[in-house]
């Protein structure tokens, strides 16, 4: 199979596994077969390749660190339905540096490895043997290519590192297990600067279009997902520099960091949209469709995406509602959730005088996007069970069952509801893609750096094209919500921007470390707001809001350096607090 045809994310291991090896950071170490055999073939070194992309993030709640678990349930979006999980850790006081509850550290720094050996190690190679292969020009394209996928991922991965754990070691060339073991830390300042000339450095050599490549084989309009390309780079650097901008990072409130994140995000948009043809989709669940990887509408927002796999414990049965045959609950979404959801009519928040919201019906006139990423009692889902849900008090979706949500409310958005898990189905399931990076997301980013950088909601600066109102009513309009108010204060627009955040990108592994970055934890993640519902002899229903309290540590803001890694390297110190 050669390069050029590898799918990311559902291939099977490949050449190359980890060995049981305790250093992971030597070449000899990481992989299974000498130089000699990996350099005589295109496959045996792009293999190194795709088991990189093997391990770069996603968020469906099956097989990551926290089993059956999203980020979300350690946030304000989700609960998950089983007290004294793993994800219980973030907020019971029991994490430590023994306790790290994330792998990152570990995957991070063996995907960077692999790719420091494709640069520094598999690079300058010709392929003799090969050159009378009819597709010798197309692998050597491929193969030449492979120094900016190389480089893009191991930026992506420094960018997870940094965001995680602030300093963390720079390695970024090819070094013996003794020299990685005993690099000090670099300053996430750094880190960032470092993301952001690598990101530079190729932007304009990586291959910029997968699917016109001349002299490639031709493409089946499927055949390069999950392969970066200029957008990928591009969105990279852009959401790198809004981290970078962000409190966390920069505490002296730098200007230029946000006017530099700004700048980054203009450059992406007007890339994807006047170059690349993009727009928002027209709607907005086709972005997690089955077949969002084929689908024009969903592939003119999507600026990255990872494809995973089918397997037997699949986001379906991990989530779909106690009561539901092969359901699982999991992760259920919080009030705080249902309650950012503005009334459509009016564009208000619930609690905004005039907003029209009713609490004795209060899901009537929401957000349209309410309706596609939450499950709520009496919708029918999934929709294959052809059901009405339940989750009233004895409802056969609701508590007091086992599992069943305390939240009130079941998971919707990044489901394949059409997957039926009952004795009488055959069952089915599809390929998931975990979008990792979309055009909306850019607009909001935007919107964040523009606004911090000169402080006024409705103003702009230099070649800047839109406003940060006019930014965030991209995104609002495309769900069909009314424009922002034309008379927010600066303050007023903070709150409303974030609360678009929350609303847009749910689940999508933002919310956990956006209000990290933002330094605002204390304000959303130490009470979780649930809804009962009770329903009475005559069918009418009360909403009973209650709410559970969460420890909060500043500490928490970054991640603590694993212990075992802290013994293996005398020359790496701990985070403050841990």
């Amino acid at each position: 199979m050669k390069l050029h045809r590898l799918l990311i994310g559902i291939l099977a291991a490949g050449l190359f596994t980890l060995s049981a090896c305790e250093d992971q950071m030597n070449y000899k170490e990481t992989t299974q077969y000498d130089f000699d055999y990996i350099s005589e073939d295109f496959d045996n070194v792009s293999g190194l390749m795709t088991y990189v992309y093997r391990l770069l993030d996603y968020d469906y709640g099956t097989d990551n660190y926290y089993g059956d678990i999203m980020l979300s349930s350690a946030t304000d979006e989700s609960r998950y339905s089983v007290d004294g999980s793993a994800i219980d850790y973030f907020f019971d006081g029991t994490w430590s540096a023994t306790t790290p509850i994330s792998d990152l550290w570990t995957n991070a720094f063996v995907a960077i490895t692999y790719c420091n050996e494709i640069l520094y190690v598999f690079n300058d190679l010709e392929f003799e043997d090969l050159e009378w292969n009819e597709d010798y020009a197309s692998d050597m394209t491929s193969y030449l290519n492979l120094e900016y996928e190389a480089r893009w991922a191991r930026a992506y991965f420094y960018f997870l590192l940094v965001r995680q754990y602030g300093a963390v070691p720079l390695k970024n060339y090819y070094m013996s297990a003794e020299e990685a073991n005993s690099l000090s830390r670099t300053s996430a300042e750094e880190i960032f600067e470092f993301i952001d000339s690598e990101c530079l450095a190729i932007q304009d050599s990586i291959i910029e279009d997968y699917e016109n490549l001349g002299t490639l084989s031709p493409s089946d309009g499927t055949t390069h997902n999950g392969r970066p390309d200029k957008r990928a780079v591009m969105a990279l650097r852009a959401r790198a520099a809004l981290y970078h901008a962000s409190p966390l990072f920069n505490e002296d409130n730098d200007a230029s960091l946000w006017l530099a994140a700004a700048e980054a995000c203009q450059e992406l948009l007007d890339y994807a949209i006047n170059e690349r043809d993009m727009h928002l989709a027209d709607t907005y669940d086709c972005l997690w469709a089955y077949d969002n990887y084929t689908d024009s509408e969903a592939l003119s927002e999507i600026l990255f995406a990872r494809r995973i796999g089918t397997t037997v414990s699949t986001p379906e049965s991990t989530n779909y509602p106690i009561g539901v045959s092969g359901g699982g609950s999991a992760n259920c979404p919080t009030q705080n959730l249902v309650d950012a959801y503005d009334m459509q009519e009016t564009g208000l928040s619930i609690d905004e005088e005039g907003s029209g919201y009713d609490e004795t019906n209060p899901y009537e006139g929401r957000d349209p996007r309410f309706a596609l990423t939450i499950a709520k009692n009496g919708d029918t889902w999934p929709t294959s069970s052809g059901v009405a849900l339940d989750v009233t008090y004895g409802g056969v979706n609701g508590l007091p069952l086992t599992g069943a949500t305390p939240t009130g409310y079941y998971l919707k958005k990044l489901l394949h509801g059409s997957i039926n898990f009952s004795s009488s189905s055959k069952y089915t399931s599809d390929t998931h893609t975990w979008v990792t990076f979309r055009l909306a997301e850019f607009y909001l980013n935007y919107a964040e750096a523009l606004f911090n950088y000169t402080g006024d909601p409705y103003g702009t600066t230099g070649d800047f094209t839109m406003t940060p109102v006019e930014a965030v009513n991209v995104v609002r309009n495309r769900a069909e919500m009314p424009d922002l108010p034309t008379d927010l204060t600066a303050s007023e627009f903070k709150t409303k921007y974030e609360k678009e955040r929350f609303v847009e990108l749910a689940f999508e592994q933002h919310r956990f470390w956006d209000v990290r970055r933002w330094e605002e934890a204390e304000t959303y993640f130490t009470e979780i707001e649930q809804m009962s519902l009770t329903k009475d002899s005559d069918g009418n229903i009360t909403y009973t809001r209650n709410t559970i309290t969460r420890n909060w540590d500043d500490k928490y803001y970054l991640f603590p350096i694993p212990q075992e890694d802290l013994l293996k390297n005398a020359n790496l110190t701990q985070n403050p607090g841990w």
